[in-house]
């Protein structure tokens, strides 16, 4: 690697870095807080008792809790932990940066003067349906199989403690009232030690997802120094119906662009057609190279893997359906 080639590669890496570091610490700072201050199975009331409407609401909450990719990994950790379950918290994390105002302003703008309202609807329709198919199927797989081990042995003890918990209940009035005055005595003290508990934890997650972010940073400022920039092969593949949306689909896998911007290196790939950006559009802020080493503080890698495939599959599979029955029928 030459001076040029070196200093590429540290530009790449810092504007991805600081870009996407203010997420990761708003991310952790919220995780932070809903590990301490949020009872378990709060979640659980916000949300229908019928799993599959639970699951069809979670791939909306992104309108009402706005994050990007970066930002929902740590928060998806401590929701799991709360008790919320595995198939809402996935399809809120794969939907979230698709769903929501923010991307939809963006991509909008974006693509004005290029069928801004369909490409906005589009994505945000896909990105909803691919969102909750998913959450659909992990509903009917084992945690284990889904979460790591060290998340799944957590919430066992969590969930032992608190079984253990109510079955001891207070013995006697007496001490409810004695705990019910020094807890009123001592309130500030004891908000003191939660808020100081809850950035405790904030760091913990930051450091932990910290190293797996800076890790999938590296890896994407490579790939943009080396293939991004003269990306030639890609105007060969632009005609091509089944290469075109597969083409796009790795290059937003490579470069790893934020929610709120990939909209505006869509649009400026003219030659390829609306189908192929479309894929680009909702592939990118549910698999990423750098979202691959974020999920691993979450997810098995065999199903990390397993997800990745579905993901590619579902949407090439939908971006050429598109383009074969919906645009030769007339549509862009």
């Amino acid at each position: 690697m030459n001076g040029d080639a070196r200093q590429d590669f540290a530009l790449a890496f810092l504007s991805i870095l600081f870009e996407g570091a203010p997420f990761i610490l708003l991310g952790t700072v919220i995780s932070g807080f809903i590990d301490i201050y949020l009872p378990k199975g709060a979640m659980d009331r916000f949300l229908p008792k019928n799993k599959t409407l639970a699951v069809m609401s979670a791939g909306l909450l992104g309108a009402v809790f706005p994050v990007c990719e970066c930002a929902v990994v740590p928060v998806i950790r401590r929701l799991v932990g709360k008790g919320l379950p595995m198939s809402c918290a996935l399809t809120y994390m794969l939907a979230a940066p698709i769903v929501n105002p923010i991307t939809a302003l963006s991509t909008w703008k974006a693509f004005q003067g290029q069928a801004p309202w369909m490409m906005t609807g589009g994505r945000m329709l896909l990105g909803y349906l691919v969102a909750v198919g998913v959450g659909l199927v992990v509903a009917r797989i084992s945690v284990r199989k889904v979460l790591r081990k060290s998340i799944v042995d957590s919430i066992e003890k969590d969930e032992a403690q608190q079984e253990a918990h109510d079955s001891h209940p207070c013995c006697g009035h007496d001490h409810h009232d004695h705990h019910d005055h020094s807890h009123h005595h001592h309130q500030p003290a004891a908000d003191d030690s939660r808020l100081i508990a809850a950035m405790r934890s904030a760091q913990k997650d930051f450091v932990d997802v910290g190293v797996y972010f800076t890790i999938g940073v590296a890896i994407t400022a490579l790939f943009n120094t080396g293939i991004a920039p003269g990306a030639v092969w890609l105007d060969g593949l632009a005609g091509n119906m089944f290469a075109a949306p597969a083409a796009l689909m790795a290059l937003a896998f490579i470069l790893s662009l934020c929610s709120t911007s990939d909209a505006f290196i869509a649009a400026t790939l003219a030659k390829f057609t609306w189908s192929a950006k479309l894929a680009f559009l909702v592939l990118g802020p549910m698999l990423d190279v750098k979202l691959v080493f974020l999920y691993q503080t979450v997810l098995r890698k065999k199903f990390i893997l397993a997800l990745s495939a579905s993901l590619f599959t579902v949407i090439w599979l939908v971006a050429v359906a598109w383009e074969m029955f919906i645009a030769k029928g007339g549509m862009p």
